[in-house]
């Protein structure tokens, strides 16, 4: 071997680097600093974030997009799942997207409360995560937040390998109503490419039903896939962490969708999932698995 680095050997470097910044940057924490906290969940939630951000802008090459325009107020943003739950790559790159986007206010992320019922809820929620309901959206709008939102569901991130490329929201309007009542836009943020980073041959939803998941837990799938270093799996790689192959991630931030005079909940929530896929329909289109 040459003693010029390869390129491949830069990245890997400098993805450590950062890995290990964000652990200190964790670590070092002060009362006083911007969106920290003495607490050491908090510290370590931080350096989760970190993490997470520089891994998908690195190792999965995140390209992000925008065409929101200048948001002179509170928004729901609305966007689509790639797997999993907390460890889903798409969640990462919204995250790196507020990022890019240099918000002025703070965003509450609905998450699903299964977070919270497996114990995990606390640990994200200084990142601004709550359980997903009207009120806790509600709240947020009355502090004059930013509200994120993933109206699928364990449906869109538990989607077949066939179904990648799918925006799955499966009729819910929850999110419409949301916008309508609070007067506020809708800002889609549409994600492609998170649905290569493993194969998944079910999304499992009968058997989900089969074992009553639905009632225990809220979860309406049990993916069947296959993935590293799990090998075959049943519903568990997307509530575990899982090393995702490197696909390339993009992301589109789409222009603020406001609701028409007279429309109702379920009409707005059709538009704006159809604006959504026939984005992602455009962003995959000739898209080669993995290398984008």
């Amino acid at each position: 071997m040459s003693e010029q680095e390869s390129p491949e050997h830069g990245d890997v470097e400098h993805l450590a680097d950062a890995l290990l910044a964000a652990l200190e940057e964790g670590a070092e924490a002060q009362p006083d600093a911007e969106e920290s906290s003495p607490d050491l969940i908090s510290g370590a939630a931080f350096a989760f974030r970190r993490l997470a951000i520089e891994f998908v802008r690195r190792y999965n090459r995140l390209e992000v997009t925008a065409d929101a325009g200048t948001l002179s107020g509170p928004v729901l943003f609305v966007a689509n799942h790639g797997f999993g739950g907390i460890f889903d790559l798409n969640v990462f790159a919204v995250g790196a997207t507020f990022e890019q986007l240099k918000l002025d206010r703070d965003v509450t992320i609905l998450t699903h409360q299964v977070a919270w019922t497996l114990g995990v809820g606390r640990l994200i929620e200084p990142l601004g995560a709550r359980p997903a309901s009207t009120q806790s959206a509600e709240e947020a709008f009355g502090r004059g937040e930013h509200v994120a939102v993933f109206p699928g569901g364990d449906v869109d991130a538990a989607k077949a390998w066939d179904e990648r490329n799918h925006i799955k929201f499966g009729g819910r309007s929850g999110f419409a109503r949301l916008a309508i009542d609070a007067g506020v836009p809708i800002v889609p943020i549409v994600t492609a490419g998170a649905g290569e980073s493993l194969f998944v041959i079910s999304s499992g939803e009968r058997l989900a039903r089969a074992v009553r998941l639905d009632k225990l837990l809220r979860v309406k799938s049990a993916p069947v896939s296959i993935s590293l270093p799990w090998g075959l799996s049943i519903g568990a790689v997307g509530m575990l962490p899982y090393l995702p192959l490197p696909t390339k991630l993009a992301t589109r931030v789409l222009p603020a969708m406001p609701p028409t005079d007279g429309e109702d909940a379920a009409d707005f929530a059709v538009r704006v999932e159809t604006v959504m896929q026939d984005a992602l329909t455009d962003m995959t289109s000739g898209r080669f698995p993995l290398i984008g």
